[in-house]
């Protein structure tokens, strides 16, 4: 059973992450998208709020699992007994950090495979950080995140 992880920070999750959730789960057998709990990171989300949002989003997804985690990937991989770890890709900045962070994985566990999925072309764009300071000035984000977590973004801003 081919089992692979999707990890991020998912704050929030953007139509960018969810083509990647849905491309995965066409081709792997098992997928856990799993939120990073990273306390040196500053994120406008709560872990339980980014949670529902990716639960709400992948709902449709029969094979994809949420999950979160703190501490190293590749501690997480191993104890969950998943064989790959999917990276998704806008641009090149992106790849040369990827890169080295796969590279570290190998190191710490060449069992493990990085697979690279490059965003479709439409998202290329798109970030957590667009979304963010989009919605943060009142813009509209309908086109660049969930129809099912819209409703939770715009609260949150409303109310910041």
């Amino acid at each position: 059973m081919e089992k692979a992880i999707y990890p991020g920070s998912f704050d929030p999750i953007t139509k960018g992450h969810l083509d990647i959730i849905s491309r995965t789960s066409a081709i792997v057998d098992h997928l856990i998208v799993a939120v990073l709990k990273n306390p040196r990171k500053q994120t406008v989300f709560t872990i339980e709020e980014r949670l529902e949002m990716l639960r709400r989003s992948t709902a449709r997804y029969p094979n994809v699992e949420i999950d979160f985690f703190s501490g190293l990937l590749i501690d997480y991989v191993k104890k969950n007994n998943i064989n790959i770890i999917i990276k998704g890709l806008r641009a090149i900045s992106d790849f040369e950090f990827e890169f080295q962070m796969a590279l570290v994985n190998r190191k710490l566990n060449p069992a493990v495979e990085t697979l690279f999925m490059v965003t479709n072309s439409k998202y290329s764009y798109l970030s957590s950080s667009i979304v963010k300071e989009i919605a943060s000035f009142g813009g509209e984000i309908k086109d660049l995140v969930p129809p099912e977590v819209y409703d939770l973004i715009i609260q949150k801003f409303r109310c910041a």
